[in-house]
């Protein structure tokens, strides 16, 4: 009796793994289908993706980490905890603004995420190198001195990809 509960739980298993299978195919299916519409004669559509592209642009500007860093300025907090808001910060904006991809080719959404990964492996990055009793203060001060080395700032590469898509979209 046993070894048919055994049995049943694994074929349980493996129609569960192929209906989400399934799901996941047919989901991929319809963003594709979405993404193909035609969109140069639609106003409406129009209108959708340059909004996109302003919410985008702005969570570009918010993650620049020069940016990030002054806005969440956190004096007596320790570097451990700054590093988990910055990432956390970056995190929860980035997922705010998951929808807009619908909106946006594939390159820029990839700007984008590129753009969050990159900073929070910064992040990751500068701290491991800092002693475990450092400030919000000494973070933020390698944070600041990293923006100043060049191509340290990737948010303005993905704000000159926006603004082509924007010129691409209105011409």
């Amino acid at each position: 009796m046993e070894s048919f509960l055994v049995y049943v739980q694994f074929l349980l298993s493996i129609v569960s793994l192929a209906l989400i299978a399934l799901l996941f195919d047919n989901i991929k299916k319809l963003i594709l289908h979405i993404k193909s519409m035609p969109t140069s004669g639609n106003d409406d559509s129009k209108r959708l993706q340059l909004q996109a592209l302003e919410r985008l642009t702005l969570y570009a500007e918010r993650s620049g980490l020069k940016n990030l860093v002054t806005r969440l300025a956190a004096p007596g907090m320790s570097a451990s905890e700054f590093h988990e808001l910055l990432t956390d910060t970056l995190r929860s904006e980035f997922e705010y603004n998951m929808s807009q991809q619908i909106y946006v080719s594939p390159e820029v959404w990839n700007a984008i995420t590129r753009l969050k990964d990159q900073n929070i492996y910064v992040i990751h990055h500068i701290t491991a190198n800092l002693h475990h009793n450092a400030s919000a203060g000494d973070l933020s001060k390698l944070i600041i001195e990293y923006t100043m080395t060049p191509n340290a700032e990737m948010h303005l590469l993905v704000l000159d990809a926006l603004q082509f898509e924007a010129k691409k979209i209105l011409s």
